[in-house]
């Protein structure tokens, strides 16, 4: 596959990337502002779900918090994403009538997906945890 000069200049959306990746996860942009830090709120999440480039440091914490590649946010394109399947549908061999597949043992989607599921069981667990802390400390207040 040769890359055009057009694709080389296409600018990847980083923000728009983290957005992605968080809804995919099922993450309110709350709860990632929460795993942030306290310098952070919903509307800097908002805000910064709107830039095309991020800083590397932000990347590399919101990376470790989504538990995703940081070149996964950097380089993820959509719509290269769309052109790659299709050229590989397109280039089978088709000459002959037929179509040639391969049978993968491993989905690497699903793996990455029941990844995200245990995130996310893991994080509605320790967010439990959170509201016992916050009943106990209301009980030891009020006593």
């Amino acid at each position: 596959m040769t890359t055009t000069t057009k694709d080389k200049n296409k600018k990847i959306h980083q923000g728009r990337n983290i957005k992605r990746f968080r809804e995919m996860l099922g993450m309110k942009q709350d709860a990632l502002a929460f795993e942030m830090g306290e310098d952070w709120n919903q509307q800097k999440i908002s805000l910064l779900e709107q830039k095309e480039t991020i800083e590397k440091e932000i990347l590399q914490k919101l990376s470790e918090i989504l538990k995703i590649p940081i070149n996964a946010i950097e380089n993820f394109d959509e719509e290269s994403a769309i052109n790659i399947i299709t050229n590989t549908v397109n280039n089978s061999d088709t000459a002959s009538g037929t179509l040639n597949y391969t049978t993968i043992n491993i989905n690497p989607v699903e793996k990455w997906l029941e990844a995200l599921d245990e995130n996310k069981k893991l994080y509605e667990r320790l967010l439990e945890t959170e509201k016992e802390k916050v009943a106990l400390m209301e009980k030891l207040l009020n006593k």
